[in-house]
């Protein structure tokens, strides 16, 4: 019944964030997603049959207040992008202690993955700026 709630309580955050991706963009806001894998194992079952849970816990991170054209701006941006991808895989391995992998290697693919939008974000402002 927990592993249902557990499920049912990702999907839900999944769901409201895929719905608000679209929105962020145009309002200058990155989503990092933290992801760990977490092993349980349940009384009754055999070591070959224990269920992997993917955990994912995801925040925004607003950068519309950051001038993305300048020398500065994509500094700041990439600091709040791997602040919140580091709080949300501690918040993670909080919750989830037996949980792989670590909090650095969760936060180092979740850093990964938003700066591509961030680095894209910075290259749209740029091409923007008169030659």
């Amino acid at each position: 019944m927990m592993r249902k709630l557990v499920g049912l309580t990702a999907a839900a955050v999944a769901a409201a964030l895929i719905g608000s991706i679209a929105v962020a963009q145009n309002i200058q806001e990155i989503t990092v997603q933290g992801t760990r894998v977490l092993n349980e194992k349940p009384a009754g079952r055999t070591a070959s049959g224990i269920p992997i849970l993917d955990v994912s816990l995801a925040y925004g991170v607003n950068v519309a207040d950051l001038d993305l054209a300048s020398q500065y701006g994509p500094i700041a941006a990439e600091k709040r992008v791997r602040d919140a991808a580091l709080a949300a895989c501690q918040e993670i391995g909080r919750k989830y202690p037996l949980s792989t992998p670590s909090d650095a290697e969760c936060a180092k693919k979740a850093v990964d993955k938003a700066m591509v939008v961030v680095n894209e974000m910075v290259a749209a402002a740029r091409k923007k700026l008169p030659q």
